[in-house]
């Protein structure tokens, strides 16, 4: 097929998902400092969140979520030799272990669990938002749907693994791709979510962040699919 996206557009669609990539990284170093008690010294800033929060729900979800998109990132980097594939494969990975981390960081530093086993995931996105510490346990799940067989949306599910981990070349590059799609619409209406409601300023800035550098590598991995002669529709 012919290839409708030119070389020159998507390297300046990659510019700006690595610009917005280093700008959620910025805001994940000032998120520890402020949290610290160093740059933000507000009463929400030193609000230890509830066990049930938005800030505590989102730093587990989100935790795993990163999780999965690390993980696939580092199968396709073994599948193929394509450098734009591997190169933007690297940066999520690196991007997401670190935001992880940070995730992971706050919960121990609140003395939270990283598992808690009657929250179900998404349970502090509800329909009325759980805004500013306020407790989420009793709330529906999120609104986007989660796919058969996935735990958030999103996520892919094992036999999606399966099929990356044993695809090659091309067909590697495109089910990355489609999946990675999926996964980033997820992560950004969950990061979307804490941004309009989580309680800790550091956390709603990291959150903002994500969804800005998500935002930029979806147009980013849209403009690459094409480049391949492929849709972005998820793979089924």
């Amino acid at each position: 097929m012919t290839r409708t996206a030119g070389k020159g557009s998507v390297t300046r669609t990659y510019w700006a998902a690595g610009t917005a990539v280093g700008l959620a990284l910025l805001f994940a170093v000032g998120a520890t400092v402020a949290t610290a008690g160093g740059a933000d010294s507000t009463p929400e800033a030193s609000r230890t969140p509830g066990l049930y929060s938005a800030d505590a729900g989102f730093a587990r979800d989100m935790a795993v979520h990163h999780q999965q998109a690390v993980e696939m990132s580092f199968v396709v980097r073994d599948r193929t030799k394509d450098e734009p594939v591997r190169v933007l494969a690297y940066d999520i990975a690196n991007t997401q272990a670190n935001q992880r981390g940070m995730l992971l960081g706050w919960l121990d530093m609140w003395g939270l669990p990283k598992v808690v086993a009657d929250e179900p995931p998404m349970s502090w996105m509800g329909a009325g938002g759980a805004a500013h510490g306020m407790e989420g346990h009793a709330m529906g799940g999120a609104g986007a749907a989660t796919k058969p067989g996935a735990l958030m949306p999103g996520m892919a599910t094992k036999e999606d693994l399966a099929r990356l981990g044993s695809a090659e070349g091309r067909d590697a590059e495109v089910l990355y791709l489609r999946l990675m799609t999926e996964h980033h619409k997820g992560g950004v209406a969950m990061a979307q979510g804490c941004a309009d409601a989580c309680g800790n300023p550091a956390e709603r800035a990291l959150a903002q962040g994500m969804v800005e550098a998500q935002q930029s590598e979806l147009q980013l991995m849209a403009d690459m699919l094409k480049q391949r002669g492929a849709d972005p529709l998820a793979a089924e």
